[in-house]
């Protein structure tokens, strides 16, 4: 997946359409994204000791990741991520890095 944790996407589908927020929780394996202030499920939500009240929490559920687009923090605006090579400085290994499609810059 080409979206991590800690990225600002913009929805591009779905109830919340041009919200942004960020990404608070990657699942790869199941191709989903906890995005900050997106997709709010209400659950309620027992007391837990006696006493207590029991409440209503807001919580944010995943949503698809092909419902968003990584904001570039360079140009910022919605892009498609690339990948692009780079030579390490020992050994010859090589890494690659994430870059914005529009402006090329590094991500």
């Amino acid at each position: 997946m080409k979206i991590i944790k800690g990225d600002n996407v913009l929805v591009i589908s779905g109830k919340d359409r041009l919200k942004t927020g960020k990404v608070l929780k990657s699942l790869p394996k199941a191709g989903r994204l906890v995005v900050e202030g997106v997709n709010i499920a209400k659950k309620s939500q027992r007391p837990r000791r006696q006493g207590e009240k029991g409440q209503i929490v807001s919580l944010p559920k995943p949503i698809d990741a092909s419902n968003v687009k990584l904001l570039c923090p360079k140009c910022a605006k919605p892009v498609r991520v690339g990948y692009k090579k780079i030579a390490g400085e020992n050994s010859g290994q090589n890494r690659s890095v994430r870059v914005c499609r529009k402006c090329l810059a590094e991500i």
